[in-house]
């Protein structure tokens, strides 16, 4: 079993967090916290970025960079009418 030192702060800040998430220790929650890190760094997103995803991606740069975007302002209206809209459609969910 190895050993990994932390001063003072750091340990007392794990030690916050593992109770807050309710582990037995630090040294589990630590674990814990590497085993996620390790596996975000291994997963493989490819499947993600298939032909079709890749080329929706491409024309909404072109689109961007032509200028065919939407101000803040517009974004806001827009979202304010689809949920106007979907509210009208479901008034049991208010």
């Amino acid at each position: 079993m190895h050993q990994v030192h932390l001063n003072d702060q750091l340990y007392r800040e794990a030690q916050r967090r593992a109770a807050e998430a309710g582990f037995g220790s630090v040294d589990d929650y630590i674990a814990d916290v590497l085993r996620n890190d390790f596996a975000e760094e291994v997963e493989d997103l490819d499947h993600f970025f298939t032909p079709e995803r890749l080329a929706q991606i491409d024309q909404s740069l072109a689109d961007v960079r032509a200028g065919k975007v939407l101000t803040l302002a517009q974004v806001e209206e827009e979202l304010a009418k689809s949920r106007e809209a979907w509210l009208r459609d479901h008034p049991d969910s208010k």
